[in-house]
């Protein structure tokens, strides 16, 4: 068993697994086409340049930390920064490492039960004979039960929420090893079967007035337009992607590489984690959505629909375009429980840097830490629920699944690179290393990394960071939602700090900065 800290990974293939399950999700088959599309082709140029010059280095990056706090017996960022830097304030900036992922869970759970509710009237037919994208919304805002009314609420919804939420909690209370390790050993090569016999009913549709698959794919690939890459959005939108689907600064490779042992690799275990979720969004997710609704629609109302949020391309476009192919109602019901799979892989990681936060520096049992993390993310995922028309669900992904996100990986950035120094973490990086790093990225992860990202955080205070604050152009009825969004978030930051203050002052090995007993021992 490759084990350091508590529980641990059976298996280097269940790491591998988790860790690619980790940041394979809904954005790698929703977010990415709908990012890709309005750009075309030029969205692939800033998104390889950054995958390149950030994405990777941030990989690397953070396994280090992780393994390296690990050693330490810390499991969630707090205490891996307050080992990196002893300056106190070092462990209260780590918070965002754990308030990050749990504040994403808590709206991220319910979309995901979005695609097994979904996959479930895909099956059954129920949405059949809806033929319009329009029509498509409809049958999305009344699964949903959105509408003019105080409350967006449909059984129907709140039923398959129920069974999702119900999941995600028992695959974590059993563990890694016993829970994360096995559900990621199976769903991601089952996640990786549905996605490429997806990709081939696809790209062997048949053309459609003049329209052949190969302009589909163009869309993707083909640069019509080079001048888009002097835009600032293009290179704004295709970091946020990459940050995303690598689940890079939301704390839960850290937690994950806590449990590896001082001298077990992590440069080509990262890198593979890396590709495979690569493959699946590059290769898989950039095959399906956008060819064949380039194909059903064309190009411009592709765009258009891509344009109208995440959800169009996933909910309204594929449902009508699987009812009007052969074997359609099979294929659509692959595509919502590849959808939910994706999903579950990267939930059931969201609520791990709590739970360990929980255990590790406040000292709960592990029943407790499941027991306390479930009920509180029950209540607070309701508000969620039930006022997703007044923007509450929007107001969370804003502030902790974009801006927050981006400060956290710019202070980490400067913290490992900078503050730790490059030359201690190069050195950690590749104890035990299967793969040699090319020298080049000490250089990236040096200046390019922690530059570009701390410039991201600038560009977004100047652009429009004022604005949201202030609520700038949001009506007064929505106002209230938006503040009970924001109370949840400072909320959740507060008991944050209040655990680290409490651990900080009661628990022993804090107090102790000598090297850990493995580390003596090792040779």
């Amino acid at each position: 068993m490759l084990k350091g800290r508590g529980d641990g990974w059976a298996t280097r293939f269940g790491l591998i697994m988790a860790m690619a399950g980790n940041a394979v999700g809904l954005g790698n088959f929703l977010r990415f086409p709908g990012k890709a599309a309005p750009f075309g082709g030029a969205f692939m140029v800033p998104y390889f340049i950054t995958l390149l010059l950030v994405g990777i280095p941030l990989v690397w990056i953070e396994w280090t930390i992780g393994r390296h706090g690990g050693g330490y017996n810390h499991g969630s960022t707090p205490g891996m920064f307050h080992r990196l830097w002893s300056n106190r304030i070092s462990k209260y900036l780590g918070i965002f490492g754990v308030l990050i992922p749990a504040m994403v869970g808590i709206y991220y759970i319910y979309i995901e039960s979005w695609s097994l509710g979904y996959a479930w009237q895909t099956a059954t037919g129920m949405y059949w004979g809806k033929t319009t994208n329009t029509e498509m919304g409809a049958v999305f805002n009344n699964y949903l039960g959105k509408s003019d009314s105080f409350f967006s609420f449909s059984p129907q919804a709140y039923f398959f929420f129920l069974i999702t939420f119900a999941l995600n909690i028992f695959v974590f209370s059993r563990g890694i090893s016993r829970g994360i390790e096995i559900v990621a050993k199976y769903c991601m090569p089952t996640l990786l079967v549905l996605g490429t016999i997806l990709a081939i009913r696809v790209i062997t549709l048949p053309p459609i007035e003049g329209r052949t698959i190969s302009d589909g794919l163009a869309q993707i690939w083909r640069i019509d337009d080079w001048s888009v890459l002097l835009k600032s959005d293009i290179w704004i939108a295709a970091a946020g992607q990459i940050f995303f689907t690598l689940s890079v600064g939301l704390g839960m490779v850290h937690t994950y590489a806590s449990y590896l042992k001082k001298h077990e690799d992590i440069t080509m275990s990262g890198l593979a984690a890396g590709a495979t979720n690569e493959f699946v969004e590059v290769i898989l997710g950039s095959t399906i959505a956008i060819p064949a609704a380039v194909l059903f629609f064309g190009v411009t109302q592709t765009q258009t629909i891509a344009s109208e949020g995440t959800f169009s391309l996933g909910f309204f476009a594929l449902p009508v375009i699987f009812q009007q192919m052969p074997g359609g109602q099979f294929f659509g019901t692959l595509w919502f429980v590849l959808l939910f799979l994706a999903g579950l892989t990267s939930s059931m990681a969201m609520f791990t840097p709590l739970l360990v936060f929980l255990e590790d520096e406040l000292q709960l049992t592990h029943r407790q830490a499941v027991k306390y993390v479930g009920i509180a993310t029950f209540f607070l995922m309701q508000p969620v629920i039930l006022f997703m028309n007044h923007g509450l669900l929007d107001e969370i992904d804003y502030w902790m699944g974009e801006f927050g996100l981006v400060l956290f990986i710019a202070i980490e950035t400067v913290l490992f690179s900078w503050i730790y120094g490059m030359d201690k973490g190069w050195k950690e990086m590749h104890l035990g290393a299967d793969m040699k790093i090319p020298r080049i990225f000490y250089y990236i992860m040096k200046y390019v990394t922690p530059v570009f990202t701390v410039g991201l955080v600038v560009w977004w205070f100047f652009d429009s960071l004022s604005d949201r604050i202030l609520m700038t152009g949001v009506d007064a009825d929505s106002r209230p939602y938006l503040w009970l969004a924001r109370i949840m978030m400072l909320g959740m930051a507060a008991f944050l700090i209040w655990g680290v203050h409490h651990a900080w002052k009661t628990h022993p090995k804090f107090l102790d900065v000598a090297e850990t007993s493995e580390e003596k021992e090792t040779p």
